[in-house]
């Protein structure tokens, strides 16, 4: 019972070692490979959560076993734990393309159906592999490795298999590093917003800034956010950063109004890990408590697919933050993949047509066929649609031809500091 799992049967971690050590001392003196397969299932949390544990835990023997039927008898399948396995491959030819058939013949073992209860169920598996002796030479840099390829084939949208190559455990330990600094980032105050003004195509007036954040790094100089939000998006760190996103928009605004600018609102991007927090309406109340700035100058924008991941829980949250007088907006719209019947639910005030539209507007018909229609529906449904990354002049007169409301992007200003937008609108200042 030390050296087996209860549920599976199969060996486990303790007996793991030893069997691999074998291995490697046979593969030793007979010039041989060993490979170790790393193995993870992709939807076992899915199948726990919706058809309970029971489920989980037949999913898991079933699995098992066919694993087993897969190898030779001198191979060894391990069940490590969760929904993670480990299969060694004893005295392997130093052959890949030999690997590679019995890999693909455990990835269609586990694509078969698998009947639990009422549900037919496929399991596919994100799968890492390392070989002895070009990989490594001892069961724990074996296992290391196999585990950063495994993480390598989910990052590849999972159901595959990745061989290990020594910049995975490079970029493994960059994404670690990355996040101890952000960590840090936050207690030492690295992040800044820049700013970048909406403009109301008929009149010309900017009436809102979207906050958009910087990285001021120590020796990196200024991180663009993509190199650090699906980071942060993965750890959870998303949420305490986009906490002091907001309380420092909000603060900002406030500091504008009270410098006598015209009013304008301020909008910000709100991820999905933050849409799902429970506190997400007392951490919004509590950044306009602190700054003192009215909830009407405050826009939140979600993505399409965002919203699409719950509706239910979506138009509910949307609704107890539009009773606060926070406005909301749909940003990347015509990227996902809502359904008008779901659309009109929605309280939003604003559908943002996304840049990849806006791209090549001038010369492409396609994307002039998808702005024209987006620009219709949202009107006809009383919603203003503003169009971002607009650069030229050719994009600003289809807009204006086609009756678009807003626009945000380099033809009129880039992202700048609180101070320049603070010149830009001071020729309105109220005295």
């Amino acid at each position: 019972m030390a050296n087996h799992d209860v549920l599976t049967g199969l060996p486990n971690r303790a007996l793991l070692e030893d069997r691999l050590s074998q291995a490697v001392l046979y593969a030793q003196r007979y010039d041989r490979w060993v490979t170790v397969v790393f193995i993870d299932l992709d939807n076992f949390k899915f199948v726990n959560d919706t058809l309970g544990h029971n489920a989980g835990d037949e999913l898991l023997k079933t699995v098992a076993s066919r694993m087993v039927d897969c190898v030779r008898a001198t191979d060894t399948v391990v069940r490590l734990g969760g929904d993670e396995f480990v299969v060694v491959l004893f005295d392997q030819p130093a052959n890949v393309d030999l690997v590679s058939e019995t890999l693909q013949k455990l990835r269609a073992a586990l694509a078969e159906p698998v009947r639990l209860g009422a549900h037919l169920v496929r399991a596919t598996a994100s799968i890492g592999i390392a070989n002895y002796p070009k990989d490594g030479t001892d069961p724990d840099t074996l296992l290391a490795n196999a585990d950063a390829a495994m993480y390598r084939a989910k990052e590849f949208g999972r159901d595959n298999f990745q061989f290990y190559a020594p910049e995975f455990n490079t970029r493994a330990h960059e994404k670690f590093v990355l996040q101890e600094e952000l960590r840090n980032a936050l207690a030492r105050s690295e992040f800044t917003l820049l700013y970048q003004p909406q403009v109301d195509l008929r009149s010309g007036r900017v009436f809102a800034v979207e906050a958009l954040i910087r990285w001021n790094h120590p020796t990196l100089g200024t991180v663009m956010p993509t190199m650090f939000i699906p980071t942060a998006e993965e750890t959870g760190l998303i949420v305490p950063i986009g906490d002091w996103v907001l309380h420092e928009a909000c603060r900002q605004n406030k500091a504008w109004q009270d410098a006598g600018l015209p009013p304008l609102t301020v909008c910000v991007n709100v991820s999905a890990r933050q849409f799902r927090e429970r506190n997400l309406i007392d951490r919004i109340v509590s950044a306009l408590k602190d700054s003192g700035l009215e909830a009407r100058y405050l826009e939140l924008e979600v993505t399409e697919s965002l919203i699409m991941q719950d509706i239910e829980l979506a138009v509910a949250t949307m609704n107890a933050l539009q009773s606060l007088g926070v406005q909301i907006s749909i940003d990347d719209f015509g990227t996902g993949y809502s359904s008008l019947s779901a659309l009109k639910t929605f309280p939003v005030a604003r559908l943002k047509i996304d840049k990849s539209f806006i791209k090549d507007l001038a010369a492409d018909e396609n994307d002039q066929a998808v702005a024209s229609a987006v620009i219709s529906l949202g009107q006809n449904l009383n919603l203003r649609v503003i169009a971002e990354g607009v650069e030229t002049d050719d994009q600003v007169a289809f807009l204006r031809r086609n009756n678009c409301d807003e626009m945000q992007g380099y033809h009129f200003s880039r992202p700048v500091c609180a101070q320049d937008i603070e010149e830009l609108l001071g020729g309105g200042r109220k005295d």
